[in-house]
């Protein structure tokens, strides 16, 4: 299974804010150059998690954005499921499939992805960022 760049692109984003020092706010551009991803994908993701509650965004001057709760709320599982668009491992009405309706293939890919899933909801964020915290911030450029 793989994640789509938009989830990677969240993730990445959501570890940087992650090990930002307390009080400071990242910006999109910001984003962008240290990830070398284009503006416009920053955005976007900046502006789901904004309206889901993920972080927090202030506009004009002094703003940016910054997560909205502590690293150590925000489950893994829970950012990957928000992310992605489906997480549905394999489609088989596109094109239709003449034996879906004896296939099990499905039923257990789909079980592997809850697997996936349940794996993800034992981390959080912190769980990423706090043994190499410092490395981070050096590569991050904090």
């Amino acid at each position: 299974m793989q994640l789509n760049r938009y989830t990677d692109y969240g993730l990445r984003l959501l570890t940087y804010l992650a090990v930002l020092p307390q009080g400071k706010r990242a910006s999109i551009d910001e984003i962008s150059q240290i990830y070398g991803l284009s503006r416009n994908h920053v955005n976007k993701i900046v502006h789901q998690l904004g309206k889901d509650g993920v972080i927090a965004t202030k506009r004009g001057k002094g703003g940016g954005f910054c997560l909205a709760k502590p690293a150590n709320e925000i489950n893994l599982a829970d950012m990957v499921i928000l992310l992605e668009k489906s997480m549905k491992i394999i489609d088989c009405q596109t094109p239709a499939c003449r034996i879906s309706p004896v296939c099990r293939l499905s039923g257990v890919l789909s079980e592997a992805g809850n697997a996936f899933i349940d794996s993800l909801k034992q981390y959080t964020l912190a769980d990423l960022v706090q043994d190499n915290h410092g490395d981070l911030v050096q590569i991050l450029e904090l």
